[in-house]
């Protein structure tokens, strides 16, 4: 007779969730709190926080060592519908000063990190499209990049998660890939104190 092991291992996804949950959330409860579907100017202060990370994060989706294990990876990128999105709502897009460092010169597993934690606003992307529905805007107008791709949410998260589980890493590199999911929430907080103060 089989019996099933008592304790599962962790996967990585699982670990990153845990170990920057607290710092996600402070996060999203600052955000919201800044009221970004209160009116139309606070919702561009929004997207210009979001350029400035996609900004950052930009390079993660050119880099040749990631799309090896993420076949789909270009088609995620949302910098330009970000672009898109301000243009419509009559902002000119800053041009981007100087290149990222932390994404162009991060080691594979910094890397993933990041891409985690891009990756992951995806799935609150549904609840902000509702709260902003209000003020006239939605996925063709004004908030193109928050729209679902084709497929959905879940099936392109548990796609990029089973990639994530599946890359072998050494202990010290899983150590690596959370530095850069946290370095990636620290960024996101630096771009939301910056244009909502």
């Amino acid at each position: 007779m089989s019996t099933s092991p008592s304790h599962v291992a962790e996967s990585r996804v699982d670990a990153l969730r845990r170990l920057t949950r607290t710092t996600h959330q402070q996060l999203d409860d600052t955000l919201l709190a800044h009221g970004i579907a209160r009116d139309r100017q606070t919702f561009c202060r929004f997207l210009a926080m979001q350029h400035r990370f996609h900004t950052d994060a930009a390079p993660l989706y050119a880099r040749a060592d990631l799309r090896t294990h993420i076949p789909d990876l270009t088609g995620r990128a949302r910098l330009a519908q970000i672009e898109a999105d301000l243009r419509t709502l009559g902002i000119t897009p800053p041009r981007p000063s100087g290149c990222a460092p932390a994404t162009t010169e991060a080691s594979l597993p910094r890397a993933l990190g990041w891409l985690y934690v891009t990756e992951g606003s995806t799935l609150g992307a549904a609840v902000i499209l509702k709260l902003i529905a209000p003020l006239g805007l939605d996925a063709h107008f004004g908030a193109s990049h928050l729209a679902p791709a084709e497929d959905g949410v879940a099936l392109p998260w548990r796609r990029l998660t089973a990639a994530l589980n599946a890359i072998r890493l050494q202990p010290e590199e899983d150590a690596e890939v959370l530095a850069g999911a946290q370095e990636a929430f620290f960024v996101v907080n630096d771009h939301m104190q910056a244009v909502f103060s």
